[in-house]
C-alpha cells in the first residue's frame, strides 16, 4: 500500500497535536512531508520537537508535496487552504470547518477534481445517527451549545452588540438563529454547529442556541434532531485540550480518528 504523504497548516495545538501522533501511530502508513504556519517560528518550533525534522513550506509547497492536506489553522484561512488544495488535486481534511458555509461552489469543484473532502466530527456526538437519518426526511435540527462566558471572548457577535460578558451572572441566551448566522457571529467557537448544518439540513434550517453562564465549568454541546426515524438527542460535556484551553480535547481525537479512518481499511459506524 502506497505511504499517504500528509501535510499540516496550523502548528497550534490541534496541529501539533497530529503531527506527533503521525509520527507515533501512524509511521508505517504515512509520512509527515511538511509543516506550514502563519507564524514561521512556531512551525520551526514545532518541527524540532517532532522525530522526523518535517519541513518547513510554504502553503504552495506544501500542497504539491502531499497527497492529504490537513488544515488546522482558522475558520479565516480554512476555504482559501481547501480550494487551493483541491485545484491542485489534493485531498484536505479540514477543522475550521465553519469557513465552508455559503461556498457550495467548494464542494462542486471538489467533485470535479475527484478529490475527497474530509470534515471530522470535532466536539460533538451524534454525527453518525444524523447521517443516517438524512438518508430520509429530517424535520428539525436544534444544537444548543453551552459556554462560559470567558470562551466567547472575542467572538464578532459578541463585539458587535457590545455584550458584556463580565456581568452575565446566571444562564443568558446570547444568540439564537441558523447555524449560518452563528458561523458568523462566532466563528472560531461554533465550528461544530458548521459541521452538523453540513450533515444534515443546510446551514439555514439548522437551528442554534448559545447559551452562557459563569457556572458552566465545561462546553457542553446539546443536539436534537427529528424526522421519519424518529428522535434522536445527544449531549457532549468537553474537557479542554491541555496545550489550548479553548480546543476541546474530544476534537483533537475526532482529528486523530478520521486520519485512522484514512488509514485503515476497516469503517466502523456510518
Amino acid at each position: 500500500m502506497k505511504r499517504l504523504k500528509i501535510g499540516i497548516v496550523g502548528c497550534g495545538a490541534i496541529g501539533s497535536f497530529l503531527a506527533k501522533h503521525i509520527e507515533k501511530e501512524f509511521k508505517n502508513k504515512a509520512d509527515l512531508v511538511g509543516i506550514c504556519d502563519i507564524d514561521n517560528k512556531k512551525a520551526k518550533l514545532l518541527s524540532t520537537f517532532l522525530q522526523s525534522k518535517p519541513a518547513v513550506l510554504n502553503l504552495e509547497s506544501l500542497i504539491k508535496k502531499s497527497d492529504l492536506v490537513v488544515e488546522a489553522a482558522s475558520s479565516r484561512v480554512s476555504y482559501q487552504i481547501a480550494a487551493k488544495s483541491i485545484h491542485a488535486g489534493k485531498d484536505i481534511m479540514i477543522m475550521s470547518v465553519s469557513g465552508l458555509i455559503g461556498r457550495d461552489n467548494f464542494f462542486v469543484l471538489a467533485k470535479k477534481m475527484n478529490c475527497a473532502i474530509y470534515l471530522p466530527s470535532g466536539a460533538i456526538s451524534g454525527l453518525d445517527a444524523l447521517k443516517a437519518a438524512s438518508m430520509g426526511k429530517i424535520k428539525k435540527v436544534v444544537l444548543t451549545t453551552k459556554k462560559p462566558p470567558r470562551a466567547l471572548k472575542g467572538a464578532p457577535f459578541i463585539e458587535r452588540n457590545k455584550i458584556d460578558l463580565n456581568k452575565i451572572k446566571k444562564e443568558t441566551v446570547l444568540f439564537s438563529g441558523t447555524a449560518q448566522e452563528a458561523t458568523k457571529g462566532f466563528p472560531q467557537n461554533i465550528n461544530v454547529a458548521a459541521t452538523l448544518s453540513l450533515a444534515g439540513i443546510g446551514a439555514r434550517r439548522t437551528c442554534v442556541r448559545i447559551i452562557s453562564s459563569p457556572k458552566f465549568r465545561h462546553n457542553i454541546h446539546e443536539v436534537e434532531v427529528t424526522g421519519d426515524f424518529g428522535r434522536m438527542v445527544s449531549r457532549t460535556e468537553n474537557l479542554p485540550s491541555t496545550e489550548n484551553p479553548k480546543t476541546s480535547y474530544l476534537a483533537m481525537l475526532s482529528a486523530l480518528a478520521t486520519l485512522k479512518q484514512i488509514l485503515e481499511p476497516i469503517k466502523i459506524g456510518t
